[in-house]
Order: C-alpha cells, then sequence, then structure tokens
C-alpha cells in the first residue's frame, strides 16, 4: 500500500482519553468515542457504495446486493468484553474489539465475495489489519463468511485519524444462513443441540449451493467486461 498519509499530522485514538479509564455509557468519553468509530463508518460506506456503483456503472457487474452498517450499543460492548475476560476500560475496547464499528456486504456469489475483498484490499488509504476466511475455513456452527479488520482514515479538524472497523463479506445464502442461525441461536435461552446441529446441516447444503451457482456467476462475468485480469 502507498502510504499517501502525512504522518506529521496523524491523531491517536488512545490521545483522547485515559485508556485504564472505566467504560461509562453516560459521560462524554464514551459519546465521543462513538462518534469516532461513526465518523470512520461513514468514510467506509462511502467508499463501498461508490465502488457498487462503479461496477455497475463501467462493467455492468453487480456483484453487492447490499450493504449495511451498524454500530456496537452499548450494552454488546460490555457483553464481549465480558466474554473475553477484559476490564471494561477504555483501553480494552478500543485495543480488542475489531467491531464497535461494523459494515456487512451481500453478494450474489460466493466468487463474488472474493472479489470485492480484493478490491477493498486495494483500496490506498485503508489499512488491512487482518483477514479471517470462514468460507474455506468455516466455524464449527457452520457459519461462512469472509471478514476484513481494516482502519480507514478520518480528517477531524485537528488532523487525521485511523480508527478500525470489521468489513464482513457474505454471500446470499451464507447471509440467509446466519440471520436464521441468529434468531435460534442467540434469542434462545436455552442450548438447543438438535437446532445446532440441523443448522450444521444446512450451512453444509448452502455451501453446495453456493458452490453451483458460482457457475452461474462465471456466466454474467463472460457477459460483462472483466475488471479484474
Amino acid at each position: 500500500m502507498i502510504d499517501i498519509i502525512n504522518q506529521n499530522n496523524l491523531l491517536s485514538i488512545n490521545s483522547l482519553l485515559n485508556e485504564n479509564d472505566m467504560i461509562n455509557k453516560d459521560d462524554d468519553k464514551f459519546r465521543k468515542l462513538m462518534f469516532l468509530y461513526k465518523s470512520a463508518q461513514r468514510e467506509l460506506m462511502t467508499k463501498l457504495e461508490i465502488l457498487k456503483e462503479e461496477l455497475n456503472e463501467f462493467y455492468s457487474y453487480t456483484p453487492i446486493e447490499e450493504i449495511t452498517c451498524r454500530i456496537k450499543s452499548y450494552d454488546s460492548i460490555i457483553k464481549k468484553l465480558n466474554k473475553k475476560g477484559y476490564a471494561l476500560t477504555y483501553g480494552n475496547l478500543i485495543n480488542n474489539l475489531n467491531d464497535v464499528s461494523g459494515i456487512r456486504i451481500v453478494c450474489n456469489f460466493k466468487d463474488d465475495v472474493y472479489k470485492i475483498a480484493e478490491l477493498i484490499e486495494s483500496f490506498q488509504d485503508v489499512r488491512i489489519l487482518e483477514e479471517r476466511d470462514y468460507i474455506k475455513n468455516p466455524k464449527k456452527s457452520g457459519y461462512r463468511s469472509f471478514h476484513l479488520i481494516v482502519e480507514v482514515p478520518v480528517n477531524f479538524s485537528r488532523g487525521i485519524m485511523f480508527i478500525r472497523s470489521e468489513i464482513q463479506i457474505r454471500s446470499l445464502g451464507m447471509n440467509f444462513w446466519s440471520q436464521l442461525e441468529h434468531q435460534i441461536n442467540y434469542k434462545s435461552e436455552n442450548d438447543n443441540a438438535s437446532a445446532k446441529k440441523r443448522l450444521m446441516k444446512y450451512a453444509n447444503i448452502i455451501d453446495e449451493i453456493d458452490n453451483k451457482l458460482s457457475i452461474l456467476s462465471d456466466d454474467e462475468l463472460k457477459k460483462s467486461k472483466r475488471f479484474l485480469n
């Protein structure tokens, strides 16, 4: 990646607060921190919407079905820090939670997932911190998705700050399964082993369908201009 950011103008998110302070949803620090994450999310959403339109206008290629985003709620932040065994400090929130700002891209086909990930990784001003391929290496539950942990530069009045976000990229089939799994497992008080077993079976069936539908994806690309050669 070409470094186009003036290093002398960089701000650190950690400089705005004491890392050892306990998270408090009612204080100004929490509100300001969430503003920073929302600002980074806006920057990324703009880039992705432009990419989606470019592929359609210039290449007659529409791999992206939808792009959605969310900022993790206070309760979800506290729950995840507790689950990971971290103290409830701002430092742990910033350094150990990658998905406070989350963006989800739903693609029509599995092959499109990798093409979009490759294009995002080519953005010159976005830092790629980590990629997690849960498509080739699905979770035990059957969950499949491609995750990118990124940092995006945001221009503020005092300088530029790189702020972290997580991007999840899925096919339509993967997204359908994930929503169903969330409803069954995370909204239920009981550990339903039978339902989990069926979900794992359905995840494999959906993956087989995704693989077969990739043939249609190849046909679509042959009819359009290949922008990734």
